[in-house]
């Protein structure tokens, strides 16, 4: 365009912000800036301090370039002489802001099209901004996305009015994402950055774990039952303590659901190749670690509470069951009590599994959950 016609900018406004579901007010402020960038490029310099209002009836536009009134002037972009500023305003003094107006009607082709950059920046981050405020009430929940982009670092995730990025370490491991397909993701946080704000979304998260659960577990909107901590390495392996908060009320038995549906649910969604093991929590430090190590079966435990540190002894037949492929079941068991553990064998080889008290022995785990369902079923 070789000219900014103001009619024409006035009814942009009005367009713009229907368009883009914007408030009118925040749009006659971005065309404002655009107006200044104009004339800035095509009467000024870019030092100068120049702000531009366009009356939203008649759509005059005036721009003001302000200067500080000086006695001596170093910057003319920037200064205006105290001689100079009084023969147009003799009451002005020196240290006061002098402003120069001017009432453009059009600009050349290169201001029009710096016009029209500035115009299309700003929409595009105030557009971003108004979205993200809407979604900052969000965080913390589970939305449905459809997979946009995949690149060598990030998922782009198109969340319906925005779009959020999933880094590789919000991802989970091996898990594939095939553009357009539909998946749930946890909104994690708001980045604010030089790139302007940015939606970061999760799947790899302990907080994704929780809220899957809640969408399976109606008991736990009322308070019956809860999840008291999560250990996750995700794509491999979850570990979950539970309590219930009423009598005769099994919580393992709540989340694992009849049949295992529940859990399977949440399984379905994050891929069977995660195990999810969930254990009775233990208010006792003791019997906690006790149920966070399961399945293996413990001969005794002794805890130093100042440090944090437990030391477990096991029957030689229960060392790798206790520590886990690559350590990983001592690592999760770790991560969900809050101790450092160290697992031993027993010096007695020969010491049989028995010697762990009835009361001791570990709570029902997942396998020993939705086999007891199985059976329950089976005998009804």
């Amino acid at each position: 365009m070789n000219g900014i016609d103001i009619k024409q900018l006035t009814l942009a406004v009005r367009t713009i912000a229907e368009e883009k579901n914007l408030p009118e007010d925040m749009v006659h402020d971005i065309l404002e800036q655009a107006i200044a960038a104009a004339w800035r490029r095509d009467n000024g310099d870019r030092e100068q301090d120049v702000r531009a209002t366009m009356d939203s009836n008649t759509g005059a536009v005036t721009v003001y370039i302000s200067k500080e009134v000086v006695d001596t002037v170093e910057n003319p972009a920037l200064e205006i002489s105290l001689i100079d500023a009084q023969k147009i305003k003799p009451e002005i003094a020196e240290g006061d802001i002098y402003e120069e107006i001017e009432h453009p009607t059009t600009f050349g082709r290169v201001a029009a099209q710096t016009a029209k950059q500035v115009v299309l920046q700003k929409l595009r981050e105030a557009e971003r901004e108004v979205v993200l405020a809407e979604f900052e009430d969000r965080i913390g929940s589970v939305v449905t996305g459809t997979v946009q982009r995949v690149e060598q670092r990030v998922v782009r995730i198109e969340l319906g009015k925005g779009t959020g990025i999933m880094p590789t370490n919000e991802q989970i491991p091996g898990e594939y994402y095939g553009i357009g397909s539909r998946i749930k993701v946890l909104l994690k946080d708001v980045e604010r950055g030089t790139r302007g704000p940015q939606l970061i979304l999760s799947r790899s998260s302990e907080a994704f774990i929780e809220h899957l659960f809640r969408q399976e577990v109606p008991e736990m909107s009322n308070g019956a039952v809860e999840i008291k901590a999560i250990a996750r390495e995700a794509g491999k392996r979850t570990k979950l303590a539970v309590r219930s908060s009423v009598p005769g009320v099994d919580p393992v038995g709540t989340f694992v659901g009849g049949h295992g549906i529940r859990v399977q649910a949440v399984m379905n969604e994050i891929g069977d190749q995660e195990k999810i093991d969930i254990i009775t929590f233990g208010e006792e430090p003791e019997a906690f670690i006790r149920n966070a190590l399961s399945p293996a079966e413990i001969m005794s435990i002794t805890i130093d509470e100042a440090k944090k540190h437990a030391r477990v002894i096991v029957a030689r037949d229960q060392l790798s069951i206790a520590i886990g492929r690559g350590g990983q079941n001592v690592r999760l068991a770790g991560k969900l009590t809050g101790y450092e553990l160290d697992i031993e064998a027993s010096d007695d080889a020969a010491a049989p599994a028995e010697a762990v008290s009835e009361e001791k022995k570990p709570r029902k785990n997942i396998e020993d959950s939705l086999l007891s369902a199985v059976e329950e079923q089976a005998s009804k």
